[in-house]
Order: structure tokens, then C-alpha cells, then sequence
């Protein structure tokens, strides 16, 4: 039977192997961060952070990682789990001190976005506080130097994503074998983003001995295999997201078609109180419209997505939290990280593709015991992802129909052409990466007996590389005496330039066809 200590004060047995074992204590309630076991300098910072009770993942972490136990934690956005890894590691890293070594970190953090990275190093810089503990963040989209220059002396706490830390790695800007602390967080989503091939090569980098915990939303099979390999007799904790959070979130649902989503949405943000609101694209080039549509109508807003520069994130979501901008558009991606206090709304201007999805976006309001609302657009082809949804939250989302696009179905404009043919390439290439024919460009066919005009005969090998500027035998491209030419290969049609490498021409299809065959609305 494996033990798991749920977030409501009780151990549940569930029917699974003994591979998740509880720290042998009693669990009990508590109210105050004094009971856990934090130094002083950690609950002095707390109350410099306002920070008076612990939330239940707390309860659940800190005792077991201050004493020095692997953790696996299921938990989601927004249950303090940052500072239910943040507060232990620097207790430990305070009360055995070490001096520090050249390139090298006795903490390791790793997250897969460069907002949640950047957040993190700021927790630990504001847990931290009342320590002389030293830190360090790297990623991606930024210039390596600065980054280089801090891990020339060492550092006591690393946070990096997976690309940068193995790119600085192999450039031998740092060195992994003083770790003695390593922590995965939102390794889902890392597993989402294709990182997870990076973090084991993190993790074979990693000494043998050392404290190893693993966070995560949801737990599919792949994490569960991996945390089995990683840690080493954890503490398993599971933290579900209080109905009380929920309740506080007002959700509402608006059928609308496509085309008059961006309308409604500059009509809601108008009508409602909204200060402060997060709308969410399923895509980047969605979500530039959207910010474009909103500027046009006299409402700044930002954007943050993969390719934005990571000084153009930065800037904008500094502004965001200065209420410069009152709206932030981003994609799901680029969202992971966001903590920003009193977003009273959140959009979802797109339904999202995985369920889990939507209990993320919304929980980004209604945080700290505030309310919020979570308004959600939903057009015919969005049903299906709207019932994935409501099934996981276990009702229906209250519908509004009266608005002043309910029922239009407005006719595309160029712009709904463009986007239209621009969503069926996206489609037809993640279908092209989904066939087996590996990573980069498909490689062309080699030219048969036909297609040259000369009888099969086998390809005469290649002598060895000869200095530049010297001659190193007869051009195998060049037609051999007593063959016949072959022919120039033909050039692409110019029409077809811009068209996936990986498709075949298709003769008749035009903007207007793709978008009939996408929307359905016209025969």
C-alpha cells in the first residue's frame, strides 16, 4: 500500500506499490511557521513578507526536507509550494556553511521557462533575506557573459532552465559536482516542452549523493518513472486544490464565434470593474492580435510569449505589476511563473486543449483569499475542449447569453483568411513531425535511373578532403565521359515557396478553400 498525505489534515492508503514511503511522524494541524521547525532568519522574512500562516503544502514539505528526506509533490499553481523547497534549502545551506568553489553550486533549481526561473531566484532572494547566502539565475534569450561572470566565485543557489544550464555546462562555465541540494519544478510541463531528454542529462551530472525533490501538477507516466529512478525512499505529498479557492473564482462562459471574439473581449474589459487581467492565447501569433485589437481600442496591454526577447518579458511584465498595463496576453508557455497579486480577471480567449490547463489559468486570481473571475469564450469548434473541461471540474460553467454578439457569425475579413491559412500549415506540420522521419528537414528522395537518364550503376566513392584551392579529383556532379547529360532539376513553382517542405502541392487550393474546409461555413 503506498502512503499519501492529502492536503486536508488526513493520510489516505491508496492501492499502489511501496514506492512513496511517509516520514515516521504524526501530522497534525498547525497554524504558525514557528511549529515547522524554521530558523529565525526564515521567520523573520516571512513577516517581512506578510506571510502569517502556512498553506498545506508547507505543513506537509518542510519538516521532511529539513530533515534531509527526497520529496515527490503533486501540487499546482498557487499552493506555495516555491517557498515549501525555498525555506528548507536555505535553512540547511545557512546552518552548514561551506566555502564556496569556482563555477560550482550547492543548490540547483531548475524550471522550465524563464519567467517561473526568474521568480524563483526572486523568492529565494526575499526568503533569504536575513542570510548572507549567495545566487545566481540563468536562461535562455539573453547574452551568456553576465551569467558566466557570476559562477566564476561560485554560489550557494543556482536556479536554471535546462537549455542555458547545459549550454553554460558544456562550455565549462559550470560544474554540478558540489550540488547538494536539486530540485525539479513543474517537471510536467518540462515533459510538456520536450525538456525532459535535458533533465536527465542534468541529472547524471549530479553527484550520487544529495537531496533530490521533484515537483509537479499532474503525474503521468513518464514522471512517475522518472521520480522512481531519481529519488530515493521520498516523502509523497499531494496537495489538491481547495473547493474554498475555487468558490471564490466567479466563472462565466460566452458562446461566441471566432471572429467576434476579440470584439466581446474589448466590450467585456470596458463593462466590467476589470484593474488587473491575464487573457490567454492558445497561440503567439494569436495573442499579438489580440494586443494589437486592444491598443486599437484605447486599452494598453502587453505581451509575453517565445518570441518576445527576454528584455522585452521582462519590461513588460515590470509594467504589469505596476499597473502600467492593466491586461497581460499570453500563451500558456510563457504564463508559467506569472505571481502577481490582485488580478481581478482572468480570459480565456481560447479554450485549452488540456483540461488541467484551465484550473492554471484561473487560478492566477483570486489568490490570497481574494476573489476573482474567470471568463471563458467558446465558438463551435471549442465544444469539445469546453466539455474536456467541465468534465474535470465536475459541472457546468455558468453560460451567459446575452451579449451583443451572441449569434453573429460574422464573414471573415483577410486578416480571419490569413490566420485561417496560417493554422492549417501549423496543423499540417505537427502532423509532418508526427511521422517517423526524425528530427529537421525530410530528406529528399535520391534521383532514380529514369530520373537521370543513365542506367543504374553504383556511385563511385569519394576520395579523401584535399587542401582548399587544390583540385581533388573529377566532379562526381559532372556528367562522366560517355553518358548522356542529366538533366537540371526542375525549378519549384513560385506558388509553392511558402508551402511546408513536407507536403506535396495540391493543386485548387487557395486562402478561400482552407478556410471553408477549416470553419465549415461555406459548401
Amino acid at each position: 500500500m503506498e502512503c499519501t498525505r492529502s492536503g486536508h489534515g488526513r493520510i489516505v492508503m491508496c492501492p499502489a506499490g511501496p514506492t512513496f514511503l511517509l516520514a515516521p511522524r504524526i501530522f497534525m494541524q498547525t497554524n504558525s511557521f514557528e511549529s515547522l521547525g524554521l530558523m529565525p532568519a526564515c521567520l523573520e522574512a516571512l513577516r517581512h513578507e506578510g506571510y502569517e500562516s502556512p498553506t498545506p503544502i508547507q505543513v506537509e514539505a518542510i519538516p521532511s526536507l529539513i530533515a534531509g528526506r527526497d520529496l515527490l509533490g503533486c501540487a499546482q499553481t498557487g499552493t506555495g509550494k516555491t517557498a515549501a523547497f525555498a525555506l528548507p534549502t536555505i535553512q540547511r545551506l545557512t546552518l552548514t556553511p561551506v566555502k564556496r568553489q569556482p563555477r560550482k553550486a550547492r543548490a540547483l533549481v531548475v524550471a522550465p521557462t524563464r519567467e517561473l526561473a526568474i521568480q524563483i531566484d526572486v523568492s529565494f532572494g526575499a526568503y533569504g533575506r536575513k542570510t548572507e547566502l549567495k545566487r545566481a539565475c540563468v536562461y535562455g534569450g539573453v547574452g551568456k557573459v553576465p551569467q558566466v561572470r557570476a559562477m566564476e566565485r561560485g554560489v550557494d543557489v543556482l536556479v536554471a532552465t535546462p537549455g542555458r544550464l547545459l549550454d553554460l555546462i558544456g562550455d565549462g562555465a559550470i560544474d554540478l559536482s558540489a550540488v547538494e541540494i536539486v530540485v525539479f519544478d513543474e517537471a510536467d510541463r518540462m515533459l510538456d516542452m520536450g525538456f525532459i531528454h535535458d533533465v536527465r542529462k542534468i541529472i547524471a551530472l549530479l553527484p550520487a549523493k544529495r537531496q533530490t525533490l521533484l515537483f509537479s501538477a499532474t503525474m503521468p507516466g513518464e514522471i512517475e518513472s522518472l521520480a522512481r529512478s531519481l529519488l530515493s525512499n521520498p516523502v509523497r505529498v499531494s496537495i489538491e486544490p481547495e473547493k474554498p479557492t475555487i468558490e471564490l473564482i466567479s466563472q462565466s462562459l460566452y458562446y461566441v464565434e471566432k471572429g467576434c471574439k476579440r470584439d466581446l473581449l474589448v466590450h467585456l474589459i470596458k463593462e466590467l470593474d476589470v484593474s488587473r487581467a491575464v487573457v490567454f492565447s492558445r497561440t503567439k501569433h494569436g495573442a499579438d492580435r489580440i494586443a494589437k485589437s486592444l491598443h486599437l481600442a484605447g486599452i494598453p496591454a502587453g505581451v509575453i510569449h517565445a518570441n518576445k526577447g527576454q528584455g522585452n518579458r521582462t519590461k513588460t511584465m515590470e509594467a504589469f505589476r505596476a499597473g502600467e498595463t492593466p491586461v497581460l496576453v499570453a500563451t500558456d508557455l510563457a504564463a508559467r511563473g506569472i505571481d502577481v497579486d490582485d488580478i481581478t480577471h482572468v480570459f480565456n480567449f481560447d479554450m485549452p486543449t488540456e483540461p488541467e490547463t484551465y484550473v492554471h489559468r484561473i487560478g492566477r486570481t483570486a489568490r490570497a483569499g481574494a476573489s476573482g473571475s474567470a471568463v471563458s469564450f467558446c465558438d463551435t469548434e471549442e465544444k469539445r475542449l469546453l466539455k474536456q473541461v467541465e468534465h474535470l471540474l465536475g459541472t457546468s460553467i455558468p453560460v451567459v447569453k446575452q451579449h451583443p454578439f451572441a449569434g453573429v457569425h460574422p464573414a471573415p475579413t483577410e486578416e480571419d483568411l490569413r490566420d485561417a491559412m496560417f493554422e492549417a500549415r501549423s496543423r499540417e506540420r505537427m502532423r509532418g513531425r508526427g511521422q517517423p522521419q526524425g528530427r529537421g528537414r525530410p530528406s529528399a528522395p535520391r534521383p532514380g535511373p529514369a530520373q537521370r537518364g543513365a542506367p543504374a550503376q553504383r556511385e563511385p566513392s569519394r576520395p579523401s578532403a584535399a587542401p582548399a584551392g587544390r583540385a581533388s579529383g573529377p566532379r562526381h556532379d559532372a556528367p562522366q565521359r560517355g553518358q548522356a547529360p542529366r538533366p537540371s532539376a526542375p525549378r519549384p513553382d513560385s506558388s509553392r515557396r511558402d508551402a511546408p517542405r513536407h507536403e506535396s502541392p495540391r493543386p485548387g487550393r487557395d486562402v478561400r478553400s482552407v478556410i471553408d474546409e477549416i470553419t465549415g461555413r461555406r459548401s
